[in-house]
């Protein structure tokens, strides 16, 4: 019954927002406000994704966990049985709040949820840049002595970035997206956030945004120094290149290109989604033939057990395979 399925984006409005996600991917984004996110796949109570191709088009992700898990998974069955995954693309035009996640030990006695991520740099200005993680000697005594004065900035590890640069950020590393930047976040299903400094700025409102200094100083990993930017590379293989990107037991990316023309297979017992970074792919399955483009995302069922794709022009994209609920154990550092 289960094909190839793209979700209509549900967009989100952010003071730190652009316009990017309509000049970039042709998104028809509402006009006249700053659009900060689009929420590719999403599972989350209140903002759940509609399928938007096919005979199941109109029913969402929800209605696909609750009747069709185990097609659409397989093994894996995730606490809570909420599709594991929350694949959004961010445009942000001015710095994000400098913030954390909980880790998992630490997320239920704080009333939230633990959050794992991967930032993949699809757009960077000339300057754009990440805050993660902390400057080499930055204490907690120093950390929250400086969230009094508001130069709290000040303890954050800078990252200058570039288009095509990654970051992984395991729950507990504090971290702030940069301005300049467009972003495909691959994260765990999960919208906890701490903030911890948000730049003394005014929200949407005019008014000051909440900040959540106790849950942050109990999240963030004060051992974490100056993490680096993921250091691999593509492959030499002339038709289908890869670059290891993350291998974590939640999620695993990697990076794909693929010249034109060429057709290749995807298999998989579990689910996987293909996130194209440019150029435009064919998927095929059975009597499905879905065309993605840069800025769509297209999730393959675990039933689907073999999918056939060809590159119409040449293309990079995003291989994403679900984790969470199989046991995987990770194999390579990020």
């Amino acid at each position: 019954m289960l094909y190839p399925l793209i979700f209509q984006p549900i967009f989100k409005e952010r003071l730190w927002g652009g316009r990017n996600l309509e000049r970039l991917y042709g998104k028809s984004i509402p006009a006249g406000v700053p659009i900060g996110e689009s929420w590719e796949i999403s599972d989350r109570p209140g903002d759940v994704s509609l399928i938007a191709n096919g005979p199941l088009a109109g029913k969402d992700l929800r209605w696909l966990m609750e009747n069709h898990s185990a097609e659409l998974l397989g093994q894996s069955q995730p606490p809570g049985m909420r599709f594991p995954l929350l694949i959004k693309i961010l445009d942000a035009q001015e710095k994000l709040s400098l913030q954390v996640h909980p880790p998992a030990e630490l997320a239920a006695s704080l009333s939230g949820e633990p959050k794992t991520e991967m930032w993949y740099i699809a757009e960077a200005a000339p300057e754009a840049d990440l805050f993660v993680g902390l400057k080499r000697g930055a204490t907690r005594a120093e950390f929250e002595r400086r969230i009094g004065d508001g130069t709290v900035a000040e303890c954050f590890h800078r990252v200058p970035v570039k288009t095509g640069d990654v970051m992984f950020l395991p729950s507990g590393r504090v971290h702030a997206i940069g301005a300049g930047n467009v972003i495909f976040e691959i994260q765990q299903n999960s919208d906890t956030t701490y903030r911890v400094f948000d730049w003394n700025r005014m929200g949407l409102d005019g008014k000051p945004r909440e900040l959540h200094i106790a849950q942050s100083l109990a999240s963030i990993d004060f051992n974490d120094f100056e993490p680096r930017l993921i250091q691999s590379i593509y492959s030499r293989n002339a038709t289908l290149k890869v670059r290891y990107l993350v291998d974590d037991p939640l999620f695993r990316v990697d990076a794909c290109q693929v010249k034109r023309g060429q057709r290749f297979y995807i298999r998989s017992d579990g689910a996987q989604v293909i996130g194209m970074l440019r150029g435009r792919l064919q998927i095929e399955h059975g009597e499905t033939k879905l065309t993605v483009a840069a800025g769509q995302f297209a999730l393959l069922p675990a039933c689907l057990e073999r999918v056939t794709i060809i590159a119409e022009t040449q293309v990079e994209f995003l291989q994403v395979q679900n984790r969470l609920g199989t046991g995987a154990q990770s194999s390579s550092s990020a």
